[in-house]
Parts: C-alpha cells; sequence; structure tokens
C-alpha cells in the first residue's frame, strides 16, 4: 500500500514547529507526506531580530513562502496553501480584519480542503485540536475547518465540485509542547545542572492537557526538524525560545512526537494503560495491517471497515 499523510497548519513554520520530525521521518520511510498551510502568515511578526531590518516587514508574505518552500525542501515532503489570508492575533476586544481566514464561511474554507484531500487521498489528516494549541484565531480555524473536511470528504453528495470522495481512515490532533513534555525537559536539565529557561513557561501551563494515545519515535529527525524550523528564518531566533533546550537531553528524555486519536475508520486499540503507557507508536496503526474488525472504542470514535467512499 502506498501510504500518504496529510499534515494541516495555520501558517508557514507551523508545520516545522508541530510534529516536523513525524513528517521527516514518514517521508524518508517513502510515505508520500502533504503539509497544507491554510494562510500565507501576512499578518505575522518578525520574531528574530536578525530579520528586523528594512525591506522584510514590506514584503513578509513574499518571504514567508519562501521560507516555507526551504522548510518543505528540507523535510522532504510536498506542500500546498489553502488561499486564505492570515487573521493576525488581535487584542482584548479587537475586531478581526475582514477578509482574514478566521471569518471565511466554514462551509467554503472546508470546500477548499476537501478538494485537497480528494486529489491527495491521504490515509491518515493531522491537525489542531479545538484549543487550537494556542488561541490565534488562525489555529482554532484550522481545527474546525479540517474536521468538516475529514467528515465531508468521503460523502459523494457534499462538496460534488471537489472531485471524486475519498474517506481517510485516522484524524489526529497535535500533542506536542505539552506540560509534561516541558517539566522532563525542566527536570533532566535542572538535574545535570543546566538553565532550562522554562520556568516561566511551566508557570502559565495548565496542569492537564490533551490526552496522549499515540507516540511516535522520531528522535533521529529531530535535527531535520530543526533545519526546517530555522528556515523559517523570520519567525524562528535562534538565540531563543524553543532552540535553546539541550537536544541531547531532548532525545534521552523525550524521543518522540505525540498525537491524540480522535477518529478512526479503521479498528484500533487506544486504551492507555495504568503506567500511561500508549499503545500505538505509528499514525498508521490499523492501516498498514488492519486487525480484525472488533467493537469501537470511544476514544477513537466510531470504527468502521478501511476503505474509502
Amino acid at each position: 500500500m502506498n501510504l500518504r499523510l496529510m499534515s494541516v497548519h495555520a501558517h508557514p513554520d507551523d508545520e516545522s514547529s508541530k510534529g516536523a520530525a513525524t513528517l521527516a521521518k514518514y517521508a524518508a520511510e517513502g510515505v508520500e507526506v502533504l503539509v497544507v498551510t491554510c494562510t500565507g502568515g501576512e499578518r505575522g511578526d518578525v520574531l528574530n531580530p536578525a530579520m528586523d531590518r528594512p525591506g522584510v516587514r514590506e514584503n513578509l508574505a513574499a518571504i514567508r513562502r519562501d521560507e516555507m518552500a526551504e522548510a518543505r525542501r528540507i523535510l522532504g515532503v510536498r506542500q500546498r496553501f489553502l488561499g486564505f489570508v492570515d487573521s493576525g492575533l488581535p487584542g482584548p476586544g479587537e475586531p478581526l480584519p475582514e477578509g482574514c481566514f478566521a471569518l471565511a464561511p466554514l462551509e467554503e474554507a472546508a470546500g477548499r480542503l476537501v478538494g485537497l484531500i480528494r486529489s491527495f487521498r491521504p490515509h491518515v489528516v493531522v491537525t489542531y485540536d479545538e484549543t487550537g494549541g494556542y488561541p490565534h484565531p488562525d489555529h482554532i480555524r484550522t481545527h474546525q475547518v479540517t474536521v468538516a473536511a475529514f467528515d465531508a470528504a468521503g460523502e459523494a453528495g457534499r462538496h460534488p465540485e471537489a472531485g471524486a470522495p475519498w474517506r481517510p481512515l485516522k484524524l489526529y490532533y497535535q500533542g506536542g509542547l505539552s506540560r509534561p513534555w516541558f517539566q522532563a525537559l525542566h527536570d533532566a536539565m535542572t538535574a545535570r545542572g543546566m538553565d532550562s529557561g522554562m520556568r516561566e513557561v511551566l508557570a502559565e501551563l495548565p496542569e492537564t492537557g490533551l490526552e496522549i494515545t499515540t507516540r511516535v519515535p522520531c528522535a533521529e529527525y529531530f535535527a531535520t526538524r530543526d533545519r526546517a524550523l530555522l528556515a523559517h528564518a523570520t519567525q524562528i531566533d535562534p538565540n531563543a525560545g524553543f532552540m535553546v533546550h539541550d537536544r541531547d537531553v531532548e532525545r534521552e528524555v523525550w524521543p518522540t512526537e505525540d498525537y491524540h486519536l480522535a477518529r478512526s475508520h479503521v479498528d484500533v486499540d487506544v486504551d492507555v494503560d495504568v503506567d500511561g503507557a500508549t499503545p500505538e507508536d505509528d499514525l498508521f496503526a490499523g492501516v498498514r495491517r488492519p486487525r480484525r474488525p472488533q467493537r469501537p472504542t470511544a476514544a477513537a470514535g466510531a470504527a468502521a471497515s478501511p476503505g474509502c467512499g
């Protein structure tokens, strides 16, 4: 079977900061991987001081497209823009800008993604949970659009203009950069006499988060992830934030990228055991070698026989 994976994100750089090592791993194994970027990131800030210079902000949309092309090349994946305009991050009480992605009609936006799903025909789709991972309006809208498209793509009566129906088999939510991840790295670096720089982040993170059902081992692709991140030079400061924790410690204490299985049309077992161990280490579990049909688990949603509409 020629496996296909689609990862849906809000802006250029999100694909490299969320699940990039997983994408690189599967691409290297021969899986066809398509990153869908809902907006062009036109209203993003320039977060790298070295790039905050004349000509950058004025040409940010074009620069971010070039950065995306380089990150895509590094990860070894394909990439498509969905064609919506970045919503920015309005302050409290400020309205969203007219014509932005977060205000796009859900059916219209989902229809565009349905077209890509039906043409690419992914077996697995990955996106954010209902919180967006953090409360950026484009991340929340990306979740809404992806879930709607995942449900609609296999139904012949919906979006007939978008091509022949195709039903993806599994939908996952990103579970990375969780409180347990920050805590594990903080504890490990502190025990080694290093300054983790994570105390302020830990103080702000909620105690509870998304239940993790799937941990994909991909530590050997962390360096690829980092190179893809640094390709987004307007967004990533190489001397701050995510780029400064010790990579050897990360490989030792957290060698996976983590996910929550939200929906499945193949039979799966995603019951987390009493020790917190997860049964899945592969986003294609149940797709590569379908199990004999059993009763669906609550965590996986309604299961069905493998196939497409």
